[in-house]
C-alpha cells in the first residue's frame, strides 16, 4: 500500500497566516502541521508516500522534508498541482506513483488522536472498493455528512443545510487500486472542482464501502485558525498518533 497526502490549496481559511506559506507548514503544538500525517502513515508500517502540493510555497516541503528518511520512510515523492482543481484531481496526479497498489489517502490538515494503523490492517486483508473513516462532530454541515439505512451509508452529502447525522467523513480515504479510473470518470462541480464526495458515492453505488469510527479526537486543522489553535491544545495534552490500546 502507498500512502498520499495531499497538502495543497491556498488555506484563505487561514489568512492572514497562511498568505506567506503553506497552511500544512504551519505549527501544531511543537510540529510543522504535516509532520503528524507523515508520522500518521508511517506509523501504520506506510514507507512510501507521495506529497502533493501546490501554489508559490511548494519548494518549501522539499527543504523540511527532504527524502523522507528523518521519518522512516524508504522515499518521499512529491507532486505539484497546479490549480486549485480539487481533492479528486490531486489524487489523480498520484496514479504513476500508486503503481496498482492500493492507496491510502490522508488530507494533510487532518490530525487524529490514535494510530490509524488498525484500519489500514483491516483494509490491506481485503483491499477492494474504499474504506471511509468517521467522526462524531459538533458542525456536521462543515464535511460531507453520510446518510445511514441501519449500519449501512447509502449516500454521502457535501456540506448540507440539514445533516442526515452528526457523522463528518474524516479525510483519510483508503481506496483499491482502480479509484484513479474512477477519478477519470467525474465531471467538475459547480465549483469547478473533482470532488472527492463523488468518488466516495461512487463506491456507495457499487456496494463496495466499508467504514470505521473513529476512538478519540479528530482535527481538521485547515477549518478555522480557532479549530488549528484548538488542535494545538488537543496534541499538546493528549498527544496524536498514539497506538491504540
Amino acid at each position: 500500500m502507498k500512502g498520499i497526502i495531499l497538502a495543497g490549496g491556498y488555506g484563505t481559511r487561514l489568512h492572514p497566516l497562511t498568505r506567506i506559506t503553506n497552511k500544512h507548514l504551519l505549527p501544531v503544538y511543537d510540529k510543522p502541521m504535516i509532520y503528524h500525517a507523515i508520522e500518521q502513515l508511517a506509523g501504520a508500517g506506510i514507507d512510501r508516500i507521495m506529497v502533493v502540493t501546490g501554489g508559490n510555497h511548494a519548494g518549501e516541503f522539499l527543504q523540511l522534508l527532504g527524502n523522507g528518511s528523518a521519518f522512516g520512510l524508504r522515499h518521499l515523492d512529491y507532486a505539484y498541482q497546479e490549480r486549485a482543481g480539487g481533492i479528486a484531481e490531486a489524487l489523480g496526479l498520484a496514479e504513476h506513483f500508486a503503481a496498482g497498489d492500493p492507496v491510502a489517502v490522508l488530507l494533510g490538515d487532518n490530525i487524529f488522536e490514535y494510530s490509524v494503523a488498525p484500519v489500514l490492517k483491516r483494509f490491506r486483508e481485503r483491499p477492494v472498493g474504499a474504506r471511509l473513516v468517521l467522526a462524531e462532530v459538533d458542525n456536521p454541515s462543515a464535511y460531507g455528512v453520510p446518510e445511514f439505512d441501519g449500519d449501512r451509508v447509502v449516500r454521502i452529502v457535501e456540506k448540507p443545510a440539514v445533516p442526515a447525522s452528526r457523522y463528518a467523513v474524516t479525510g483519510l480515504y483508503l481506496y483499491a487500486a482502480d479509484v484513479f479510473e474512477v477519478v477519470k470518470t467525474l465531471v467538475p462541480s459547480g465549483r469547478g472542482e473533482l470532488e472527492i464526495t463523488d468518488v466516495n458515492n461512487h463506491y456507495i453505488k457499487r456496494g463496495e464501502v466499508a467504514i470505521e469510527r473513529i476512538r478519540g479526537y479528530w482535527a481538521d486543522c485547515g477549518e478555522s485558525i480557532e479549530l488549528l489553535l484548538k488542535a494545538s491544545v488537543m496534541v499538546a495534552e493528549r498527544g496524536a498518533n498514539k497506538p491504540v490500546e
